[in-house]
């Protein structure tokens, strides 16, 4: 199946508009994609229809928004090949997924002088809550390094692996790199020693086929907002015999079978670990989020994300004075750059100004911005609904900017 890129783009409101008076050219899709039409009827047709509390209602509205809420785990079940729906907790965003693993399968199975594994290359959203726990549990935390060129370093890996290590926690594809890990290697590596290994699945699962039978991998988080779906929602896959073993997370209504002042007995799974009313809106619009994915399958999405990567590496690399960060050889569509003797913030404002949304900073990765011994990088991200038109306007405008100050 080829893809239509005009057809897909009609599907996207928000791409058609200019920006400071010119079209917009949305490039910062690592942060977050745009959401297709059906996404956003979905969840106004659940306030206008649906609306009701689930689960625990008898009547007609409370039984049709449960199933439509129970049908989306059913589909990302699916979606990561999961051996069951109960495998699938519905959290409000990666960070909080990891954070649930932290504060139950930590407090309960880290104890003082256990070892946690995580990478150069994560996100602080998978560097904190260890930290917190070590300083809680009094565990050490140890960090892979990287080559140069953003690769982690395998055999350093393998040294850090012990009789200790009790979790790997580590991201499949860098958010500010596009890094692809080799994180079925990293997993079997892990397990070997008796590890648990979470995946932080944020970047990957956008842009690669996930199936978590096949990883092994006794965790994995993600986010709905970052595969075409609604903000203020995500998922952790675990596998339910580690889910069953650990304490919820918070207690309120849902999570519970029965309660007395006495003593309480926690619900089944996944209910155990969704305490309170849930995100039901943005639940059930997230179910046409991935039946657009699935609609255009995987690998095609892939083949077009990988070949706006190609050409437009192809074509930055020949601009005077452009500088990559990040060229390891397995990528997601993700280019990080700087120009020569300009701070990354102001080549973004310049873009900005050319209707060209990029993303600037550190990407909430301090650490590995540290270890690269630069201030930040300008960030280009690619998604379906890219062309190589827009690459082309990005090259123009940075060739532009690079040539003030490097003529």
């Amino acid at each position: 199946m080829s893809i239509n890129i005009e057809n897909i783009r009609a599907l996207f409101p928000v791409l058609h508009q200019e920006v400071n008076g010119k079209p917009l050219v949305y490039l910062d899709n690592a942060a977050t994609t745009q959401k297709p039409i059906s996404v956003i009827e979905a969840l106004t047709e659940y306030y206008y229809k649906d609306n009701s509390n689930i689960h625990r209602g008898a009547h007609t509205l409370a039984d049709r928004a449960t199933g439509y809420f129970e049908n989306t785990r059913a589909l990302v079940r699916d979606f990561i090949h999961a051996k069951e729906a109960a495998e699938v907790i519905f959290t409000k965003g990666t960070t909080e997924s990891i954070n649930l693993v932290a504060s139950t399968f930590g407090r309960k199975f880290i104890e003082k002088g256990d070892e946690i594994i995580i990478s150069t290359l994560e996100h602080h959203a998978n560097i904190v809550p260890w930290q917190m726990l070590c300083d809680e549990k009094g565990a050490l935390l140890k960090i892979i390094p990287i080559k140069d060129n953003g690769e982690i370093l395998m055999e350093e890996y393998e040294k850090l692996l012990s009789n200790k290590t009790k979790l790997v926690s580590i991201v499949h594809a860098s958010n500010t790199l596009g890094t692809i890990n080799p994180v079925k290697e990293i997993i079997a590596k892990a397990h070997a020693v008796g590890a648990k290994v979470l995946l932080d699945g944020a970047q990957s699962t956008s842009h690669l086929e996930i199936d978590v039978q096949d990883l092994d991998c006794d965790f994995l988080a993600f986010s709905a907002h970052k595969l075409y779906g609604p903000t203020g929602l995500g998922i952790l896959y675990g596998k339910r015999e580690l889910l069953e073993s650990m304490p919820p997370y918070q207690g309120g209504g849902e999570m519970i079978k029965e309660v007395s002042f006495e003593k309480t007995i926690y619900n089944v799974l996944p209910f155990k670990f969704e305490a309170g009313t849930p995100n039901i809106a943005d639940v059930i619009a997230f179910q046409k989020a991935l039946e657009f994915i699935s609609g255009l399958g995987k690998k095609n999405i892939l083949a077009h994300e990988t070949r706006l990567l190609e050409y437009a590496t192809e074509k930055l690399a020949e601009i005077k004075g452009f500088v990559p960060v990040g060229t390891a050889k397995e990528k997601v569509s993700v280019i990080s750059f700087n120009i020569k003797d300009m701070h990354p913030f102001d080549v973004g404002m310049m873009l900005d100004a050319n209707g060209i949304a990029v993303r600037t900073g550190t990407h909430c990765t301090q650490p590995l911005i540290k270890r690269l011994g630069i201030e930040g990088t300008v960030r280009a991200s690619f998604a379906v609904y890219n062309t190589e038109s827009e690459i082309d306007k990005l090259v123009e405008s940075v060739a532009k900017i690079a040539k003030i100050k490097n003529k």
